[in-house]
């Protein structure tokens, strides 16, 4: 068995990253920092009844990435259901376009974006019609 079932974000400022997540996505955070001895906030994503995991912010524990380095890391990608709102609300957040919105022909909408604290991040609008 090797599902994922837990994902971390590295962040350097806590209550600027919680900002960004719960707007845009509306995500809830739970203190768990004494659990884990440094700054790290449970995130949960949706309902248990949906499909998906929840994660967590945790403080960054060295330098963030560099601007235009290639990834090296994985990527979460957030299922949405409207691809155009969340990109605003991604903008408008202090996020930024990384990768912009493309079609997978016949299946989604896909795209690539930085959060606040640097880190990339995908968002995925399913869509037949995409192309």
């Amino acid at each position: 068995m090797g599902r994922i079932v837990h994902f971390e974000i590295h962040v350097d400022d806590m209550d600027r990253a919680k900002k960004f997540y719960g707007e845009v996505f509306g995500w809830s955070f739970q203190d768990w920092s004494d659990y884990a001895g440094m700054p790290y906030f449970g995130a949960v994503t949706g309902n248990e009844s949906e499909l998906g995991i929840n994660g967590a912010l945790m403080q960054r524990q060295s330098a963030p990435p560099e601007p235009n380095q290639s990834l090296n890391a994985y990527a979460c990608t957030m299922g949405v259901e409207d691809y155009d709102t969340t990109e605003t609300k991604i903008i408008e957040n202090g996020g930024k376009v990384s990768l912009p919105k493309y079609a997978l022909p016949g299946m989604a909408w896909q795209g690539y974006y930085i959060d606040t604290e640097g880190n990339i991040f995908g968002i995925h609008q399913p869509d037949v019609n995409a192309k």
